[in-house]
């Protein structure tokens, strides 16, 4: 609206559009990541999807996948699963992370971490193929590694892509299993939101 870009989502299903849009919360700036200079920060706040069958999926986009407040939200608003479309790749300019596997590792985990602390399952699909990147005399290029993953509500994988080929990954969901288990463990029965003031600052003051 009036110009303004948002990085956004929708559901299709049965060849319809859901009226709700999701659109990206976090905005990431970092070489061949640079959207900040394109993209507005989302001003819907975390959003669930209800499908026609009762299943509730959460969906965060890319770089919101580092951040467990957002995934934290989405499950406390009744997501039966997460989901997040992403684009990661190699960064030429981070000695740790030229190497496209040194990242995945690290990006496979910090999800599991989400699915594990919120006992929801998860579904990360990840883009794959190259592109080059060229600013004035600079040139680069980002080497997305694919790997797209699911894994269970314990955070374990169960499905999974490996190298940088394109292909699908199936995760099957059961929502009343995955909400009994959930209470059995009793997570966000003990949760203590008063306790956590922190959480909305900047810099924890």
């Amino acid at each position: 609206p009036n110009g303004t870009l948002y990085n956004t989502v929708s559901l299709f299903e049965d060849g319809e559009v859901h009226e709700k849009v999701y659109r990206k919360t976090h905005i990431p700036d970092g070489p061949g990541y640079q959207e900040k200079f394109y993209f507005t920060p989302g001003d819907t706040g975390p959003i669930v999807f209800a499908t026609r069958k009762n299943l509730k999926i959460g969906v965060g986009i890319c770089w919101d996948q580092w951040f467990p407040e957002l995934a934290r939200c989405m499950v406390l608003q009744g997501a039966d699963v997460l989901f997040y479309p992403t684009a990661i790749g190699s960064e030429p300019v981070d000695g740790i992370c030229a190497d496209p596997e040194g990242s995945v590792k690290h990006w496979r985990r910090v999800m599991a971490g989400h699915a594990a602390a919120n006992m929801v399952p998860i579904l990360c699909c990840n883009r794959v193929g190259a592109e080059k990147l060229v600013d004035g005399n600079f040139t680069s290029r980002i080497e997305f590694y694919g790997q797209s993953f699911a894994c269970d509500n314990t955070g374990e994988i169960v499905d999974s892509l490996e190298g940088s080929g394109e292909g699908a990954v199936v995760l099957t969901v059961n929502p009343n299993e995955v909400k009994n288990q959930r209470m059995a463990w009793g997570m966000f029965r003990d949760r203590r939101p008063e306790c956590y003031r922190s959480i909305r600052t900047k810099d924890g003051e």
